[in-house]
Protein backbone atom coordinates (compact mmCIF):
# COMPACT_ATOMS: atom_id res chain seq x y z
CA UNK A 1 0.00 0.00 0.00
CA UNK A 2 1.38 3.41 -1.00
CA UNK A 3 1.27 5.85 1.93
CA UNK A 4 -0.47 9.15 1.19
CA UNK A 5 -1.80 11.80 3.52
CA UNK A 6 -5.41 12.95 3.52
CA UNK A 7 -4.68 16.08 1.49
CA UNK A 8 -2.91 14.16 -1.28
CA UNK A 9 -5.59 11.49 -1.18
CA UNK A 10 -8.39 14.02 -1.56
CA UNK A 11 -6.59 15.79 -4.41
CA UNK A 12 -6.10 12.42 -6.11
CA UNK A 13 -9.82 11.66 -5.80
CA UNK A 14 -10.88 15.01 -7.25
CA UNK A 15 -8.33 15.26 -10.07
CA UNK A 16 -8.48 11.60 -11.13
CA UNK A 17 -12.27 11.67 -11.07
CA UNK A 18 -12.41 14.92 -13.04
CA UNK A 19 -9.91 13.86 -15.73
CA UNK A 20 -11.39 10.37 -16.13
CA UNK A 21 -14.90 11.78 -16.51
CA UNK A 22 -13.64 14.17 -19.21
CA UNK A 23 -11.94 11.30 -21.02
CA UNK A 24 -14.95 8.97 -20.83
CA UNK A 25 -17.39 11.69 -21.90
CA UNK A 26 -16.34 11.19 -25.53
CA UNK A 27 -17.65 7.62 -25.30
CA UNK A 28 -20.89 8.90 -23.69
CA UNK A 29 -20.09 7.04 -20.48
CA UNK A 30 -21.72 8.81 -17.50
CA UNK A 31 -19.43 10.63 -15.09
CA UNK A 32 -20.76 8.56 -12.19
CA UNK A 33 -19.50 5.35 -13.82
CA UNK A 34 -16.07 6.90 -14.38
CA UNK A 35 -15.94 8.07 -10.75
CA UNK A 36 -16.76 4.57 -9.51
CA UNK A 37 -14.07 3.08 -11.77
CA UNK A 38 -11.52 5.57 -10.41
CA UNK A 39 -12.46 4.52 -6.89
CA UNK A 40 -11.98 0.85 -7.75
CA UNK A 41 -8.54 1.57 -9.27
CA UNK A 42 -7.16 3.70 -6.42
CA UNK A 43 -8.99 1.92 -3.59
CA UNK A 44 -8.28 -1.30 -1.66
CA UNK A 45 -9.28 -3.46 -4.66
CA UNK A 46 -6.70 -1.72 -6.88
CA UNK A 47 -3.59 0.37 -6.24
CA UNK A 48 -4.41 0.97 -2.57
CA UNK A 49 -3.39 4.63 -2.62
CA UNK A 50 -6.47 6.01 -0.87
CA UNK A 51 -5.71 6.99 2.74
CA UNK A 52 -7.45 5.03 5.48
CA UNK A 53 -8.65 8.28 7.04
CA UNK A 54 -10.66 9.19 3.95
CA UNK A 55 -12.11 5.68 3.70
CA UNK A 56 -13.05 5.86 7.37
CA UNK A 57 -14.95 9.10 6.70
CA UNK A 58 -16.94 7.56 3.85
CA UNK A 59 -19.99 6.94 6.05
CA UNK A 60 -20.24 10.60 7.03
CA UNK A 61 -19.69 11.78 3.45
CA UNK A 62 -22.29 9.31 2.15
CA UNK A 63 -24.92 10.53 4.59
CA UNK A 64 -24.29 14.18 3.71
CA UNK A 65 -24.41 13.60 -0.05
CA UNK A 66 -27.48 11.36 0.15
CA UNK A 67 -29.14 14.09 2.20
CA UNK A 68 -28.30 16.68 -0.48
CA UNK A 69 -29.58 14.36 -3.21
CA UNK A 70 -32.87 13.66 -1.43
CA UNK A 71 -33.28 17.38 -0.70
CA UNK A 72 -32.76 18.16 -4.39
CA UNK A 73 -35.27 15.51 -5.46
CA UNK A 74 -37.85 17.22 -3.26
CA UNK A 75 -37.79 20.14 -5.68
CA UNK A 76 -39.63 17.98 -8.21
CA UNK A 77 -42.64 17.57 -5.92
CA UNK A 78 -44.12 21.02 -6.37
CA UNK A 79 -47.86 20.61 -5.98
CA UNK A 80 -48.67 22.37 -9.26
CA UNK A 81 -46.56 19.98 -11.35
CA UNK A 82 -46.65 16.80 -9.26
CA UNK A 83 -50.42 17.10 -8.90
CA UNK A 84 -50.75 16.36 -12.61
CA UNK A 85 -48.53 13.26 -12.66
CA UNK A 86 -48.56 12.17 -9.00
CA UNK A 87 -50.90 9.21 -9.39
CA UNK A 88 -48.89 7.82 -12.28
CA UNK A 89 -45.58 8.28 -10.43
CA UNK A 90 -46.96 6.46 -7.38
CA UNK A 91 -48.35 3.66 -9.57
CA UNK A 92 -45.05 3.20 -11.44
CA UNK A 93 -43.03 3.21 -8.21
CA UNK A 94 -45.26 0.57 -6.64
CA UNK A 95 -45.29 -1.66 -9.72
CA UNK A 96 -41.53 -1.52 -10.36
CA UNK A 97 -40.78 -2.36 -6.72
CA UNK A 98 -43.27 -5.24 -6.67
CA UNK A 99 -42.16 -6.42 -10.12
CA UNK A 100 -38.57 -6.85 -8.98
CA UNK A 101 -39.63 -8.50 -5.74
CA UNK A 102 -42.03 -11.01 -7.29
CA UNK A 103 -39.78 -12.05 -10.19
CA UNK A 104 -36.62 -12.42 -8.08
CA UNK A 105 -38.48 -14.40 -5.41
CA UNK A 106 -40.11 -16.70 -7.97
CA UNK A 107 -36.94 -17.21 -10.02
CA UNK A 108 -34.70 -18.07 -7.08
CA UNK A 109 -37.25 -20.43 -5.53
CA UNK A 110 -38.59 -22.14 -8.67
CA UNK A 111 -35.48 -22.18 -10.88
CA UNK A 112 -32.69 -22.64 -8.32
CA UNK A 113 -34.57 -24.28 -5.46
CA UNK A 114 -33.61 -21.58 -2.97
CA UNK A 115 -35.72 -21.99 0.21
CA UNK A 116 -38.82 -19.80 0.00
CA UNK A 117 -38.00 -17.68 3.05
CA UNK A 118 -34.54 -16.90 1.64
CA UNK A 119 -35.96 -16.14 -1.81
CA UNK A 120 -38.45 -13.73 -0.23
CA UNK A 121 -35.62 -11.83 1.46
CA UNK A 122 -33.73 -11.57 -1.84
CA UNK A 123 -36.92 -10.38 -3.53
CA UNK A 124 -37.50 -7.69 -0.92
CA UNK A 125 -33.95 -6.40 -1.31
CA UNK A 126 -34.35 -6.41 -5.10
CA UNK A 127 -37.11 -3.81 -4.81
CA UNK A 128 -34.65 -1.11 -3.68
CA UNK A 129 -33.22 1.40 -6.16
CA UNK A 130 -30.29 3.77 -5.53
CA UNK A 131 -31.39 7.35 -6.24
CA UNK A 132 -27.89 8.86 -6.13
CA UNK A 133 -26.64 7.48 -9.46
CA UNK A 134 -29.87 8.37 -11.26
CA UNK A 135 -29.85 11.95 -9.96
CA UNK A 136 -26.17 12.33 -10.87
CA UNK A 137 -26.81 11.26 -14.47
CA UNK A 138 -29.79 13.62 -14.77
CA UNK A 139 -27.70 16.52 -13.43
CA UNK A 140 -24.75 15.73 -15.67
CA UNK A 141 -26.81 15.45 -18.85
CA UNK A 142 -29.07 18.40 -17.91
CA UNK A 143 -31.94 16.31 -19.25
CA UNK A 144 -35.49 17.66 -19.14
CA UNK A 145 -38.83 16.18 -20.09
CA UNK A 146 -41.58 13.78 -18.99
CA UNK A 147 -39.23 10.82 -18.52
CA UNK A 148 -36.80 12.85 -16.41
CA UNK A 149 -39.54 14.27 -14.18
CA UNK A 150 -41.25 10.89 -13.75
CA UNK A 151 -37.97 9.08 -13.08
CA UNK A 152 -36.95 11.48 -10.31
CA UNK A 153 -40.35 11.09 -8.68
CA UNK A 154 -40.20 7.30 -8.85
CA UNK A 155 -36.70 6.98 -7.34
CA UNK A 156 -37.76 9.31 -4.53
CA UNK A 157 -40.71 7.10 -3.57
CA UNK A 158 -38.85 3.82 -4.10
CA UNK A 159 -37.03 4.08 -0.78
CA UNK A 160 -40.30 4.20 1.17
CA UNK A 161 -41.76 1.18 -0.64
CA UNK A 162 -38.60 -0.91 -0.26
CA UNK A 163 -38.50 -0.26 3.50
CA UNK A 164 -42.12 -1.36 3.88
CA UNK A 165 -41.71 -4.39 1.61
CA UNK A 166 -38.63 -5.52 3.52
CA UNK A 167 -40.29 -5.08 6.92
CA UNK A 168 -43.18 -7.31 5.88
CA UNK A 169 -40.89 -9.80 4.13
CA UNK A 170 -38.70 -10.22 7.22
CA UNK A 171 -41.69 -11.30 9.31
CA UNK A 172 -43.06 -13.57 6.55
CA UNK A 173 -39.62 -15.16 6.14
CA UNK A 174 -39.36 -15.77 9.90
CA UNK A 175 -42.84 -17.31 9.89
CA UNK A 176 -42.00 -19.67 7.02
CA UNK A 177 -38.64 -20.62 8.54
CA UNK A 178 -40.16 -21.37 11.97
CA UNK A 179 -43.43 -22.80 10.71
CA UNK A 180 -45.34 -20.70 13.24
CA UNK A 181 -47.63 -17.95 11.97
CA UNK A 182 -47.69 -14.79 14.05
CA UNK A 183 -50.14 -12.29 12.63
CA UNK A 184 -49.57 -9.82 15.46
CA UNK A 185 -45.85 -9.71 14.70
CA UNK A 186 -46.56 -9.04 11.04
CA UNK A 187 -48.89 -6.18 11.94
CA UNK A 188 -46.34 -4.82 14.41
CA UNK A 189 -43.54 -4.82 11.83
CA UNK A 190 -45.74 -3.11 9.24
CA UNK A 191 -46.75 -0.56 11.85
CA UNK A 192 -43.12 0.12 12.77
CA UNK A 193 -42.19 0.58 9.10
CA UNK A 194 -45.04 3.05 8.61
CA UNK A 195 -44.04 4.88 11.80
CA UNK A 196 -40.41 5.11 10.63
CA UNK A 197 -41.48 6.57 7.30
CA UNK A 198 -44.00 8.97 8.86
CA UNK A 199 -41.60 10.19 11.55
CA UNK A 200 -38.83 10.75 9.01
CA UNK A 201 -41.18 12.85 6.90
CA UNK A 202 -42.40 14.83 9.93
CA UNK A 203 -38.80 15.47 11.00
CA UNK A 204 -37.89 16.86 7.58
CA UNK A 205 -41.04 18.97 7.45
CA UNK A 206 -40.26 20.48 10.87
CA UNK A 207 -36.79 21.56 9.79
CA UNK A 208 -38.26 22.94 6.55
CA UNK A 209 -40.54 25.15 8.62
CA UNK A 210 -37.52 26.31 10.64
CA UNK A 211 -35.55 27.16 7.49
CA UNK A 212 -38.50 28.97 5.92
CA UNK A 213 -39.29 30.84 9.16
CA UNK A 214 -35.81 32.38 9.36
CA UNK A 215 -35.49 32.91 5.61
CA UNK A 216 -36.51 36.59 5.79
CA UNK A 217 -33.52 37.29 8.06
CA UNK A 218 -31.01 35.82 5.59
CA UNK A 219 -30.46 38.28 2.75
CA UNK A 220 -26.99 37.55 1.42
CA UNK A 221 -26.75 34.59 -1.08
CA UNK A 222 -23.62 33.27 0.66
CA UNK A 223 -25.40 33.36 4.01
CA UNK A 224 -28.36 31.52 2.49
CA UNK A 225 -26.01 28.81 1.15
CA UNK A 226 -24.44 28.32 4.58
CA UNK A 227 -27.77 28.38 6.41
CA UNK A 228 -29.43 25.93 3.99
CA UNK A 229 -26.48 23.53 4.18
CA UNK A 230 -26.56 23.78 7.97
CA UNK A 231 -30.25 22.83 8.08
CA UNK A 232 -29.64 19.88 5.72
CA UNK A 233 -26.80 18.65 7.96
CA UNK A 234 -29.04 19.14 11.00
CA UNK A 235 -31.73 17.02 9.34
CA UNK A 236 -29.20 14.30 8.44
CA UNK A 237 -27.74 14.28 11.94
CA UNK A 238 -31.11 14.23 13.68
CA UNK A 239 -32.40 11.40 11.47
CA UNK A 240 -29.27 9.33 12.11
CA UNK A 241 -29.30 10.00 15.84
CA UNK A 242 -32.84 8.70 16.33
CA UNK A 243 -32.44 5.89 13.79
CA UNK A 244 -34.75 7.10 11.03
CA UNK A 245 -34.33 7.44 7.26
CA UNK A 246 -31.99 10.23 6.15
CA UNK A 247 -33.32 10.00 2.61
CA UNK A 248 -36.97 10.42 3.58
CA UNK A 249 -36.29 13.19 6.10
CA UNK A 250 -34.30 15.24 3.59
CA UNK A 251 -36.86 14.50 0.88
CA UNK A 252 -39.57 15.94 3.13
CA UNK A 253 -37.35 18.95 3.82
CA UNK A 254 -37.16 19.66 0.09
CA UNK A 255 -40.82 18.93 -0.64
CA UNK A 256 -42.11 21.25 2.08
CA UNK A 257 -39.70 24.06 1.16
CA UNK A 258 -40.65 24.04 -2.52
CA UNK A 259 -44.35 24.26 -1.62
CA UNK A 260 -44.36 26.47 1.47
CA UNK A 261 -43.74 29.79 -0.27
CA UNK A 262 -42.99 31.56 -3.53
CA UNK A 263 -39.25 31.78 -2.79
CA UNK A 264 -38.74 28.04 -2.31
CA UNK A 265 -36.45 27.61 -5.32
CA UNK A 266 -33.85 29.92 -3.78
CA UNK A 267 -32.89 27.30 -1.21
CA UNK A 268 -32.11 24.76 -3.93
CA UNK A 269 -30.22 27.26 -6.07
CA UNK A 270 -28.14 28.30 -3.04
CA UNK A 271 -26.51 24.88 -2.60
CA UNK A 272 -26.22 23.87 -6.28
CA UNK A 273 -22.50 24.90 -6.45
CA UNK A 274 -21.76 22.24 -3.81
CA UNK A 275 -23.32 19.37 -5.76
CA UNK A 276 -20.67 18.49 -8.35
CA UNK A 277 -17.55 18.22 -6.12
CA UNK A 278 -19.44 16.38 -3.39
CA UNK A 279 -20.99 13.96 -5.88
CA UNK A 280 -17.54 13.27 -7.31
CA UNK A 281 -16.03 12.48 -3.91
CA UNK A 282 -19.08 10.39 -2.95
CA UNK A 283 -18.95 8.13 -6.01
CA UNK A 284 -15.17 7.72 -6.00
CA UNK A 285 -15.44 6.58 -2.38
CA UNK A 286 -18.34 4.31 -3.33
CA UNK A 287 -16.11 2.70 -5.95
CA UNK A 288 -13.24 2.34 -3.49
CA UNK A 289 -15.51 0.47 -1.08
CA UNK A 290 -16.70 -1.99 -3.73
CA UNK A 291 -15.04 -5.38 -3.36
CA UNK A 292 -14.34 -6.02 -7.03
CA UNK A 293 -12.87 -9.45 -6.28
CA UNK A 294 -16.35 -10.66 -5.34
CA UNK A 295 -17.31 -10.60 -9.02
CA UNK A 296 -15.45 -13.91 -9.38
CA UNK A 297 -17.75 -15.42 -6.77
CA UNK A 298 -21.03 -14.05 -8.06
CA UNK A 299 -22.15 -17.49 -9.23
CA UNK A 300 -25.46 -18.64 -10.67
CA UNK A 301 -27.40 -17.23 -7.70
CA UNK A 302 -26.06 -13.72 -8.30
CA UNK A 303 -26.57 -13.98 -12.04
CA UNK A 304 -30.22 -15.00 -11.68
CA UNK A 305 -30.72 -12.21 -9.12
CA UNK A 306 -29.30 -9.62 -11.54
CA UNK A 307 -31.30 -10.81 -14.56
CA UNK A 308 -34.67 -11.10 -12.84
CA UNK A 309 -34.27 -7.89 -10.86
CA UNK A 310 -33.65 -6.01 -14.11
CA UNK A 311 -36.57 -7.76 -15.85
CA UNK A 312 -38.82 -7.08 -12.86
CA UNK A 313 -37.95 -3.39 -12.83
CA UNK A 314 -38.48 -3.05 -16.59
CA UNK A 315 -41.74 -5.00 -16.65
CA UNK A 316 -43.19 -3.46 -13.49
CA UNK A 317 -42.40 0.09 -14.59
CA UNK A 318 -43.88 -0.56 -18.04
CA UNK A 319 -47.11 -1.92 -16.56
CA UNK A 320 -47.36 1.00 -14.15
CA UNK A 321 -46.86 3.55 -16.93
CA UNK A 322 -49.27 1.77 -19.30
CA UNK A 323 -52.36 2.01 -17.09
CA UNK A 324 -55.21 4.30 -18.23
CA UNK A 325 -54.24 7.92 -17.72
CA UNK A 326 -50.56 6.94 -17.74
CA UNK A 327 -47.57 8.53 -19.40
CA UNK A 328 -46.43 8.84 -23.00
CA UNK A 329 -44.61 6.25 -25.08
CA UNK A 330 -41.10 7.36 -24.07
CA UNK A 331 -41.86 6.99 -20.37
CA UNK A 332 -43.45 3.56 -20.85
CA UNK A 333 -40.58 2.25 -22.97
CA UNK A 334 -37.57 3.62 -21.15
CA UNK A 335 -38.29 4.44 -17.50
CA UNK A 336 -37.34 0.95 -16.33
CA UNK A 337 -33.78 1.48 -17.58
CA UNK A 338 -33.41 4.35 -15.14
CA UNK A 339 -34.21 2.11 -12.17
CA UNK A 340 -31.29 -0.33 -12.47
CA UNK A 341 -28.78 1.20 -9.99
CA UNK A 342 -28.69 -0.43 -6.56
CA UNK A 343 -26.40 0.35 -3.65
CA UNK A 344 -26.76 1.82 -0.16
CA UNK A 345 -30.35 0.96 0.75
CA UNK A 346 -29.99 -2.59 -0.59
CA UNK A 347 -26.75 -3.13 1.33
CA UNK A 348 -28.42 -1.86 4.49
CA UNK A 349 -31.32 -4.27 4.04
CA UNK A 350 -28.90 -7.14 3.33
CA UNK A 351 -27.04 -6.30 6.53
CA UNK A 352 -30.32 -6.50 8.47
CA UNK A 353 -31.01 -9.89 6.88
CA UNK A 354 -27.57 -11.10 7.94
CA UNK A 355 -28.26 -10.06 11.54
CA UNK A 356 -31.73 -11.66 11.68
CA UNK A 357 -30.89 -14.87 9.78
CA UNK A 358 -27.34 -15.89 10.80
CA UNK A 359 -27.40 -19.21 8.93
CA UNK A 360 -28.24 -17.84 5.46
CA UNK A 361 -27.63 -14.14 6.11
CA UNK A 362 -23.95 -14.22 5.18
CA UNK A 363 -24.78 -15.74 1.79
CA UNK A 364 -27.47 -13.09 1.20
CA UNK A 365 -25.14 -10.25 2.18
CA UNK A 366 -22.24 -11.55 0.07
CA UNK A 367 -24.45 -11.93 -3.00
CA UNK A 368 -25.89 -8.41 -2.66
CA UNK A 369 -22.42 -6.90 -2.19
CA UNK A 370 -21.20 -8.67 -5.34
CA UNK A 371 -24.20 -7.75 -7.48
CA UNK A 372 -23.96 -4.13 -6.30
CA UNK A 373 -20.69 -3.87 -8.24
CA UNK A 374 -22.55 -4.76 -11.44
CA UNK A 375 -25.53 -2.49 -10.77
CA UNK A 376 -23.39 0.51 -9.82
CA UNK A 377 -21.26 0.23 -12.97
CA UNK A 378 -24.00 -0.65 -15.47
CA UNK A 379 -26.90 1.26 -13.90
CA UNK A 380 -25.75 4.81 -14.76
CA UNK A 381 -25.06 3.76 -18.35
CA UNK A 382 -28.58 2.33 -18.60
CA UNK A 383 -30.04 5.56 -17.17
CA UNK A 384 -28.15 7.73 -19.66
CA UNK A 385 -29.24 5.41 -22.48
CA UNK A 386 -32.89 5.80 -21.42
CA UNK A 387 -32.66 9.60 -21.34
CA UNK A 388 -30.94 9.61 -24.73
CA UNK A 389 -33.51 7.34 -26.36
CA UNK A 390 -36.27 9.57 -24.98
CA UNK A 391 -34.48 12.57 -26.58
CA UNK A 392 -34.41 14.45 -23.29
CA UNK A 393 -30.65 15.16 -23.29
CA UNK A 394 -29.89 18.56 -24.88
CA UNK A 395 -27.41 18.62 -27.76
CA UNK A 396 -24.77 20.56 -25.82
CA UNK A 397 -24.63 17.78 -23.21
CA UNK A 398 -23.37 15.38 -25.88
CA UNK A 399 -20.37 17.56 -26.63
Amino acid sequence: MIETNAELGLSLIILAGFLTAKLFRTAKIPAVTSYILVGIVIGPSGLEVMPEGILAASGFISDVVLGLIAFGIGRNFHIQTFGKTGKTVVRISVMEALGAMVLVTAALHLLLGVPLHVAILFGAIASATAPAATVMVVDETRSKGPLTDTLLGVVALDDAWSLMIFAVSMVVAKTIASGVANHLEILAEVGMAIFDIAFSLILGAAFAWLLHHYYSRVKDPSDLEIFTLGIILLTVGAANTIGHSVLLACLALGVVLVNIGSEGCRFFEAIEPLDTPLYLIFFVLAGALLEIGLLREIGLLGLVYIIFRVVGKLLGAYIGASAPGGMGTAVKKYIGLGLIPQAGVALGLALMAREQFPVVGEMIFGTIVATTVVFELAGPIATRTALGLAREIPEEAHE
